[in-house]
C-alpha cells in the first residue's frame, strides 16, 4: 500500500472539489453542444447498467416478498376455494365474452368493417425506477433478440395489465426509457367519455395528470373514462387510460388505470405510424314539438 504525505494528502483533498466541478461544468457544456451524442452516451449507459439492474432485481424481489410466500403455504385450502369461485366466474364471464364476440362479428361484417393493423408486442421487465433527465420514468430491460431495432422501439406504448403506463422515449440495444404518463413532460391528447369529447392529458410529475383544452361548454364530466386519442399521430385511438376525478380545489384529474407505484412488466406496443382517427359524437338537439293548435 503506497502512503501519501500528510501535504500531499491535504493538497489533494482540497483540490477534489475544484476539479469535479470544473468536470462537471464541462460535461453540461459538452451536453449543450451536441444533444445527440448526450441521448447516445445515456442510452448507452442504459444498456450497461440494465443488466446490472436485472440481476440485482431479482434477488430483491424474492427477499421482498419472502415473508409473503411463507405465510402463504398456511393458507392454501383457502386459496384454493377462493380460486375456484374465481374460476366459475371467469367461466360465466366467457361464456358471455363469446356471445359478444359473435354478436360482434356479425355487425362487423354487415358494415364492411376494415380492422387496423395488428402491432408488434412484447414484454419487458421494469429494471429500474430512474428519474434523470425525467422526473418520472422507469427503465426496461429488452432482449437481443425481439428482432425489434432501438429505432423501432421509440414512440412505442408501455402498457401494464390495465391501461397506458407511458411511451418509450430512448432506447438502446438493451434497454429502454419509459417517459410515465405523470411526467411534466407527458403530452397526450384523449377522448373522454362514450362521445369521445376530445382534451389534451398533462402530467403534473404528481401521482395523477391533469386535463386540459377540452371543448368549450362540455366540461370533464366525475367518473368519465378516459381513452388514447390519435390526434398528433403519437397514440392509437382507444386504449384506456384512466378515468376522470375532480381534486380537492375542483380541477379535473385523471386517475390511471395502470398501477404506476408498482411497475413490473410491461407490454410494448409498436404501432404502425398511420392510425385511424376516432370521430367524436356529436350530440344532436331534439327538434322542437310543434304548438297543439286548437281548433
Amino acid at each position: 500500500m503506497i502512503r501519501l504525505s500528510v501535504p500531499f494528502r491535504q493538497a489533494l483533498s482540497r483540490l477534489t472539489l475544484p476539479v469535479m466541478l470544473m468536470l462537471s461544468l464541462g460535461i453540461i457544456l459538452f451536453g449543450r453542444a451536441d444533444q445527440q451524442l448526450g441521448d447516445h452516451m445515456r442510452a448507452g449507459l442504459d444498456d450497461v447498467l440494465a443488466p446490472a439492474y436485472a440481476a440485482v432485481a431479482g434477488p430483491v424481489e424474492a427477499l421482498e416478498h419472502g415473508t409473503g410466500a411463507i405465510g402463504n403455504l398456511f393458507n392454501l385450502a383457502g386459496q384454493n376455494a377462493q380460486l375456484r369461485a374465481e374460476n366459475a366466474k371467469l367461466l360465466q364471464w366467457q361464456a358471455v365474452a363469446m356471445a359478444l364476440e359473435a354478436q360482434n362479428d356479425s355487425l362487423k361484417s354487415a358494415l364492411d368493417y376494415v380492422p387496423s393493423p395488428t402491432p408488434e408486442f412484447f414484454t419487458a421487465p421494469v429494471v429500474a425506477d430512474l428519474g434523470g433527465v425525467y422526473a418520472r420514468s422507469v427503465l426496461v430491460s429488452t432482449e437481443p433478440g425481439n428482432a425489434v431495432s432501438p429505432a423501432q422501439l421509440v414512440g412505442a406504448v408501455a402498457m401494464d395489465g390495465r391501461g397506458i403506463a407511458g411511451r418509450v422515449v430512448e432506447a438502446g440495444n438493451h434497454s429502454a426509457r419509459i417517459l410515465l404518463i405523470t411526467d411534466l413532460n407527458s403530452r397526450i391528447p384523449v377522448g373522454l367519455g362514450v362521445h369521445g369529447a376530445p382534451a389534451l392529458m398533462t402530467g403534473t410529475n404528481g401521482p395523477d395528470p391533469q386535463l386540459l383544452y377540452w371543448s368549450p361548454g362540455q366540461p370533464p364530466a366525475e367518473g368519465d373514462m378516459v381513452l388514447s386519442s390519435s390526434a398528433g399521430g403519437a397514440f392509437p385511438p382507444g386504449l384506456p387510460i384512466g378515468v376522470v376525478h375532480y381534486s380537492a380545489q375542483n380541477e379535473p384529474e385523471v386517475l390511471p388505470l395502470a398501477d404506476l407505484d408498482d411497475l413490473r412488466l410491461l407490454r410494448l406496443f409498436i404501432y404502425p405510424t398511420s392510425q385511424p382517427e376516432l370521430t367524436p359524437i356529436v350530440k344532436t338537439a331534439k327538434p322542437a314539438a310543434k304548438p297543439h293548435k286548437s281548433g
